[in-house]
């Protein structure tokens, strides 16, 4: 028989998968599917992981459709098309050659599809043998697999357009944003400049209530630059254009520089922000200006949720290959929803600022992106009303 005209094979395993009876076997291959022996053994090894997720399907669920699992064969590999129903301790498995492995004509097609539904026949029939009062059920499910099986392969075809049409709509938003906020980032600017500049020059000369429309310009306008930042890093990264300029780098230096620069905004709630190393840090290496892009988001999220009078911790250690920082407040803490969407794109959280602060949702979508680019992890841990402590571990530089 050559290897055009061999379609299929068609057997009864129990549930180990060890073959039980040989159905029908057309592809010629002596001693690939033999009485005794697992099916597993005759997969490629390659697929081992995605015939164990076959095997499963078929065993949880009673049945599983269109599953192409390559064969260990002695040229190579011939890749089949695998179908399989449970019935009880046993199930029935029919697998066809694939169509994507050959160019066939239509009538070759067609052919095919006869020989996988004789073999599947084939296989219900005996089942309807020990379930003679189950015979019309029987036939109705054998006839339900072969509809599905078609269903499932016309929306595999659907669902690859849609992903298609998906990807070219997600790379236009994502060109869309970052046009409009660099469009917006320059008029922003100017909004806060002004506004130090009247607040500087001019307060002397304005009463409160200007001086408090002017404090509210510089606020928002601030904020707003920090959301087109935002946007900014968050198209870059999403359109894989996120990149690192990564140089051998003293951490410690590094924390401290940023703990210096963060406790001036600590100052206006009268919270202390403590920096504690332990002891000397191998180097890592990193792109300096995004991981203090991290920290400043890690340590002012720290701040906005502390109340007055409370402290921020910064440590550092070293575990395996890798060094951990952490950042502890005593703040309102987070709740365990929280802590499951707290790294997601525009997820906030349902604690606000203790001054009123607001948030874009992005900072720590953007910080994890930074640090797994690093090859690191970030990761956090809360109790609502005990604080919270974020994680960031990030690889040590090799000698």
């Amino acid at each position: 028989m050559t290897a055009h005209a061999r379609q299929g094979v068609a057997l009864r395993c129990d549930a180990g998968s060890i073959v039980r009876r040989v159905i029908r076997d057309e592809l010629g291959l002596p001693g690939l599917f033999a009485e005794g022996r697992s099916l597993a053994a005759a997969i490629a090894p390659t697929a081992a992981d995605a015939f164990e997720a076959f095997h499963r399907a078929v065993i949880d669920r009673g049945a599983a459709f269109d599953r192409e699992l390559p064969l260990r064969v002695a040229d190579g590999e011939l890749t089949l098309c695998f179908s399989g129903v449970a019935d009880g301790e046993l199930f029935y498995v029919v697998a066809k050659r694939s169509t994507a492995d050959q160019a066939r004509s239509h009538n070759e097609l067609l052919l095919s599809n006869n020989e996988q539904t004789n073999a599947l026949r084939a296989a219900w029939k005996e089942l309807g043998q020990r379930r003679q009062r189950e015979a019309s059920l029987d036939s109705r499910l054998y006839d339900d697999m072969s509809r599905l099986n078609s269903e499932l392969a016309t929306l595999q075809r659907e669902m690859a357009k849609k992903n298609s049409e998906l990807e070219q709509l997600s790379a236009l938003r994502n060109e869309l944003l970052g046009m409009a906020a660099h469009d917006l980032r320059s008029p922003l600017g100017v909004i806060q400049n002004y506004s130090d500049f009247l607040e500087v020059d001019a307060g002397p000369l304005l009463n409160d209530e200007q001086r408090a429309f002017i404090s509210t310009i510089k606020r928002t306008s601030r904020f707003m630059l920090g959301l087109v930042d935002d946007l900014l890093d968050v198209t870059s990264i999403e359109a894989g254009r996120l990149t690192l300029d990564r140089q051998p780098s003293d951490l410690c230096r590094l924390l401290a520089d940023n703990v210096t620069v963060n406790r001036t905004l600590a100052a206006r709630k009268d919270i202390a922000v403590e920096f504690a190393p332990v002891g000397p840090l191998p180097l890592v290496a990193v792109d300096a200006e995004r991981i203090h892009q991290v920290l400043n988001n890690l340590v002012g999220n720290a701040i906005k949720f502390s109340t007055p009078g409370g402290r921020v911790s910064v440590t550092t250690a070293v575990s395996g290959d890798a060094v951990i920082i952490s950042i502890a407040d005593q703040g309102l803490g987070l709740s365990a929803s929280d802590l499951t969407n707290l790294f997601k794109p525009f997820a906030r959280a349902t604690v606000r600022g203790t001054a009123g602060e607001k948030s874009t949702g992005l900072g720590l979508a953007i910080a994890r992106s930074i640090v797994e680019a690093h090859g690191g992890r970030i990761w956090a841990e809360s109790e609502l009303g005990k604080g919270a402590t974020f994680f960031v571990s990030l690889p040590v530089t090799a000698p």
